[in-house]
């Protein structure tokens, strides 16, 4: 017997971008700089070696979000304890809209995510930086 899907993608990203704030590829070139963001990106190790990051980005595998989120994790990571405020990105702002739900919930604030994603930041032409 198939399964039957009660709540699809459609429905988990409206909900996650009614929540989540985005911001524009030229709001996030302006945070590059600033002390006060961290860039998360949570595309896989794949994909970083085809096409690059967002320079200075904390590369986080979406698989691994929520553990390295949870202090009480044994795999937590500093970077997500910090009073700052965290901007994450995906391809295509799919995975970071659900993602920033997810992560919102759980209690970390503030967290917004870039429209369009890295996608919409390479087309734009700005800055990639390549990962070995």
């Amino acid at each position: 017997m198939p399964q039957t899907i009660t709540k699809g993608i459609k429905a988990l990203l409206a909900e996650a971008n009614a929540l989540v704030s985005s911001v524009s590829v030229e709001q996030a070139q302006a945070m590059l700089d600033s002390e006060d963001y961290v860039l998360i990106d949570l595309r896989d190790f794949r994909e970083l070696k085809r096409s690059g990051k967002i320079p200075g980005a904390f590369s986080c595998p979406r698989g691994m979000l929520e553990f390295w989120i949870d202090p009480e994790s044994p795999y937590h990571k500093d970077v997500f304890n910090q009073d700052k405020t965290y901007v994450f990105y995906c391809a295509s702002a799919w995975r970071s809209a659900l993602s920033a739900k997810i992560a919102m919930e759980m209690g970390l604030k503030p967290v917004v995510h870039i429209d369009g994603g890295f996608t919409a930041w390479a087309k734009s032409g700005s800055p990639v930086e390549e990962v070995e």
